[in-house]
């Protein structure tokens, strides 16, 4: 991959009075500037006041350790929409989507429970063959010695075949899924026809349509294995229908949390792999290392770059005295990169000792629920990858990003599986 020449970084971010830097602009991950920027606050100012950011004032914390003190401390910090939720932008009442990641215990809990036998190892191991058969079609249809779109082709194919799975949907009407989890995510600055929250909230009111149809099918069924027939028979939300805004909320959890974080672990893996080709022919060479490759693609990709927290009484976090209803941002993309934590961080090693030693995943009570199910849907692309003995597949252009400082996603990235 011969990459143009970007301008460092690193001059503007050592240069930039401290109290200035703002690592909430959504540029700084859609360039791919952001390391410099951290490096400087995990050293400095680990625990950072921002006081003028794009998206108001707002704490940040940047190591490994003090974000998982944040992270697993839910009694001092609160992931409740009514206070704010789990990103960084403020939305009016009227357009905050409550759901179970976004509530604190007792609701938290009663709800995620409902979903959590999706992700049960007997119903991974029944999904397994299924991710199987459909990541060797998928594969196998792809042209040789052709550039293609991986992300349109792979990443996001085999996780909307997932995604339709998991909620029952139609499979001619899984791209719908896509669609709506692009909408809900999409940053309303970045210049899309999605512009506002109003014009989001109209496509997605399409999607609570959509579901609530489904919702009273299989209200009025037995009980089935999928996400909607769980929520509906469930104690804790099978009333959520009578609450747009809530209903609304668990769902485009369910949708993004089971699409948008795998999806962009397969396009930043395979873009790993490039960028450090000696780990690939390690990988070619002991096709085994795939279980060690998928946690470190999750820690290096990052896909969720960070959460949100407002704090519910005064909380000193690494000598900072973090006052009651101020936000703080655990960056995780951070978190990942701390020398102090992970050696060697900026490096791509599929054989680490301790891979899974990462954040990607959350800590405490809101810790991803598919998690599992992610590192799974990797393993399996990649097993099936090298049964096929391609040679490298080769990135030939730079990956298109997408303006957020939410999720770390890459909606293009050009490839060629060479012919021979």
């Amino acid at each position: 991959m011969n990459a143009p020449v970007q301008p460092d970084p690193r001059p503007d971010a050592y240069a930039t009075p401290i109290e200035r830097i703002d690592v909430s602009d959504p540029h700084l991950y859609q360039d791919d500037t952001w390391r410099p920027w951290f490096e400087r606050l995990r050293r400095e100012d680990p625990v950072h006041w921002c006081e003028n950011g794009m998206y108001g004032a707002f704490w940040s914390v940047t190591r490994y350790r003090d974000i998982m003190a944040v992270d697993t401390n839910h009694t001092a910090f609160s992931s409740d929409a009514l206070l704010g939720g789990i990103v960084l932008r403020d939305l009016p009442m009227d357009f905050r989507r409550p759901s179970f990641i976004s509530t604190d215990p007792p609701k938290h809990d009663a709800q995620r429970k409902i979903v959590a036998p999706i992700v049960a190892p007997m119903n991974l191991r029944n999904l397994s063959g299924t991710i199987r058969e459909r990541a060797g079609r998928i594969l196998d249809t792809l042209p040789r010695g052709e550039t293609f779109d991986w992300v349109d082709r792979v990443s996001v194919e085999l996780t909307t075949q997932m995604l339709a799975t998991l909620f029952d949907v139609p499979f001619e009407e899984r791209r719908m899924l896509t669609d709506w989890s692009n909408v809900a995510t999409v940053n309303t600055r970045a210049g899309t026809e999605i512009d506002s929250e109003a014009k989001r909230n109209a496509v997605l009111d399409q999607a609570v349509a959509y579901f609530t149809d489904l919702w009273h099918q299989r209200a009025g069924q037995p009980p089935r294995p999928d996400l909607i027939s769980m929520l509906a028979h469930g104690e804790a939300t099978r009333d959520l229908p009578s609450r747009p805004h809530e209903f609304m909320g668990n769902l485009l959890l369910l949708i993004v949390g089971g699409n948008d974080t795998t999806r962009n672990s397969i396009s930043g893996g395979l873009l790993a792999l490039n960028q450090f080709p000696d780990q690939y022919r390690k990988l070619r060479a002991n096709p085994a290392l795939v279980t060690g490759m998928v946690p470190e693609t999750i820690r290096w990709q990052t896909p969720v770059i960070h959460m949100r927290r407002t704090a519910l009484a005064d909380t000193e976090v690494a000598g900072k005295t973090i006052r009651r209803g101020q936000k703080v941002a655990m960056w995780y993309l951070s978190g990942n990169r701390d020398e102090d934590a992970i050696e060697r961080p900026d490096d791509f090693i599929i054989d680490r000792a301790r891979p899974r030693q990462h954040l990607s995943f959350g800590f405490g009570i809101h810790r991803c629920v598919g998690n599992r199910l992610a590192e799974m849907q990797l393993t399996i692309l990649w097993e099936e990858i090298l049964k096929r003995d391609w040679p490298m597949i080769e990135v030939v252009g730079e990956p298109t990003r997408v303006y957020s400082n939410l999720l770390r996603s890459i909606s293009a990235l050009p490839v060629r599986i060479p012919a021979a």
